[in-house]
């Protein structure tokens, strides 16, 4: 476990790679002592720098829900970070894609309440009941850690590797729908299919990870209120951004979603 000046000395290193677009070593090698608890205590350090600065918190995104994850990192539950609102992206204008070190995207339906969310003891069923309704979403993942090179403890440091979101316009009610059995194909500017998932790929109910979401920011003091945007996790794989792509991803039931990148 690190001190409170190694924390906020690595809570400064990430904030300038961010700033400045230049990755730096990994924490788990430069903080051989670094904890989970450490790790998210860096992330919430730099988000409560970015709400004093007049951000404000857009929503929550959940990391690591897949087995094949979650295997690759050694651990056996998610990781999360937050969505601010200047990482809100638009479907209508292109995406710089200097702004960001190692830029990503992932395919996932989004979850918006409307209602806030119990902490302790969240289910599933608490989930449905709140959500006012499901979108289709593009995440942009970004790595300040160089060429990806993260463990765990880098990754919940770095807000759980998160630079934006995008969000379809579709606006679909939860009650009735499979959420566990929705297909989603990401093609690329030319229609070619790029990666290929289903819902279940995520906890096996992406519902499950909001609620365990929502169970574990209650214990750092955290709620998923009304008018938040749950991202549960991706059921594709992430894949590369480049300067000129466009990516377009279909949900059966559930609409599509664009992001273009300059």
């Amino acid at each position: 476990m690190l001190d409170e000046a190694l924390r906020a000395e690595a809570a400064g290193r990430l904030r300038a790679a961010e700033r400045d677009r230049s990755p730096i070593e990994p924490l788990t090698d430069a903080y051989p002592g670094i904890d989970v608890v450490d790790a998210y205590e860096i992330q919430l350090a730099n988000i409560r720098r970015r709400l004093a600065a007049g951000s404000r918190v857009y929503g929550h995104k959940v990391g690591l829900s897949s087995p094949v994850m979650q295997r690759m990192m050694g651990v056996d539950e998610p990781d999360y970070g937050h969505l601010l609102d200047d990482m809100v992206l638009s479907q209508d204008e292109p995406i710089e894609a200097a702004r960001y070190c190692y830029p990503r995207v992932e395919v996932e339906i989004g979850y918006v309440l409307g209602a806030s969310l119990p902490g302790e003891g969240c289910t599933e069923e608490d989930v449905l009941a709140a959500t006012e309704y499901v979108v289709p979403s593009i995440e942009l993942i970004d790595s300040r850690i160089t060429d990806w090179r993260i463990r765990l403890a880098d990754t919940i440091a770095d807000n759980a590797s998160s630079a934006g979101v995008i969000l379809g316009d579709a606006r679909v009610s939860p009650k009735g729908m499979d959420l566990a059995g929705i297909e989603a194909v990401l093609h690329d500017g030319t229609g070619a299919e790029v990666a290929r998932g289903n819902t279940s790929a995520v906890l096996g109910n992406p519902t499950t990870a909001v609620a365990w979401l929502a169970r574990k920011v209650a214990s750092f003091g955290v709620k998923l209120e009304a008018g938040h945007v749950v991202l549960p996790g991706s059921c594709t794989r992430a894949v590369d951004v480049r300067p000129g792509d466009v990516f377009r991803a279909e949900f059966a039931g559930l609409g599509s979603v664009t992001a273009r990148f300059e």
